[in-house]
């Protein structure tokens, strides 16, 4: 397993000083970001959020090893990932309030979020195939958490991946929960990176608690699935929230979780008192890092205020090209509530 954080110097790292602090960047803007849409989510902005507190070394690690053309397939947890690849943090919140995913006019390789368990890896061993065929370089990185392990489209895209050397790199977050079952529930594997052997691919571990060792795992894996080998990837990291805003972790999860300190220890506070001992950050720099943050956030609040409610319609457009009849009915039984009701009563947001 990779990991680095009290281990080695920087310089002993693949990461540049800049590098190092990029990550540190990333990491605030992604926890800050979190807090910010929890907040917002509890007085009715949105109406449902995923929070990934505990998570940030991992998605950020992984994110600042793709290459500027590789594409990412997130998952509903992966907003850090998408927000260090680049997505603007106002299209996120506006999908959050039931807009359209990507409102901007960003060009970031990323495919839309995937909220049904597993569904985005078959896409992304696909979208694998597909550059084979082309003879493109790039790589595809599909997130997912330790319970995707569990559904069908984990094993169908893991088997297509190893018959045809997709270049997939299959970056699994183990947080030790999916939902309420803890990972010795759902499988008697050793571990989720051992499942690999299965489709004649590499399994590894990192330290997912570690945004340097995530980096250097992830651009070795990304290199080589560019190559024709395909690797699963099992990120040790904990989930320090609850499952989504409309759950209640008290109710399955012991006080002292079951899982070594070092998953549980909070990676944005170990990853700046590494950079403190390593004389790479000072108070300065840290507090910068904040306030830049805190301004980002506030000015993508408000330019996703500023976006109008959708046309109800819009529910209907993208779904067929000619509607069938069970769907304008119920575009009709929409239209009919509606009017039946004063719009100002309503929350369309």
């Amino acid at each position: 397993m990779h990991r680095c954080i009290g281990e080695r110097s920087l310089d002993e790292t693949a990461a540049s000083v800049d590098e190092a602090r990029a990550l540190y960047r990333d990491m605030v803007r992604a926890r800050r970001f979190d807090e910010r849409s929890v907040a917002l989510q509890r007085r009715g902005w949105m109406s449902g959020y995923p929070p990934f507190e505990g998570q940030e070394a991992s998605q950020v690690g992984a994110a600042h090893a793709m290459a500027d053309d590789d594409w990412l397939f997130p998952t509903y947890r992966s907003n850090a990932l998408q927000l260090a690849r680049g997505v603007p943090l106002s299209d996120i919140f506006l999908f959050r309030r039931g807009r359209a995913e990507f409102h901007s006019d960003h060009d970031v390789p990323v495919f839309p979020q995937a909220v049904p368990i597993a569904t985005q890896i078959p896409h992304a061993t696909g979208a694998g195939m597909a550059r084979n065929y082309r003879g493109d370089d790039e790589a595809m990185l599909v997130c997912f958490g330790d319970g995707a392990t569990s559904e069908g489209d984990f094993h169908e895209g893991l088997n297509f991946a190893g018959v045809f050397d997709a270049p997939v790199v299959f970056f699994c977050e183990n947080n030790g929960w999916a939902i309420s079952l803890p990972r010795e529930r759902q499988t008697a594997s050793d571990s989720i990176a051992v499942k690999a052997d299965a489709y004649g691919i590499e399994g590894v571990q990192v330290d997912g608690n570690d945004p340097l060792a995530v980096y250097e795992m992830v651009s070795d894996c990304l290199r080589s699935a560019r190559e024709g080998n395909p690797v699963l990837v099992e990120s040790l990291t904990y989930r320090q929230g609850a499952h989504t805003t409309a759950d209640d972790p008290s109710r399955y999860r012991d006080a002292e979780p079951d899982v070594p300190e070092w998953r549980r220890r909070d990676p944005l506070e170990r990853y700046e008192e590494y950079l403190r001992e390593q004389g790479v950050v000072d108070d300065e720099f840290v507090e910068s890092v904040y306030d830049d943050a805190d301004e980002e956030l506030a000015a993508a609040i408000e330019e996703a205020e500023a976006v109008d409610s959708p046309d109800p319609d819009e529910l209907f457009d993208a779904v067929f090209a000619d509607l069938p009849p069970s769907l304008r009915e119920q575009r009709a039984e929409l239209h009919d509530f509606l009017e039946r009701h004063d719009p100002q009563e309503l929350d369309l947001s």
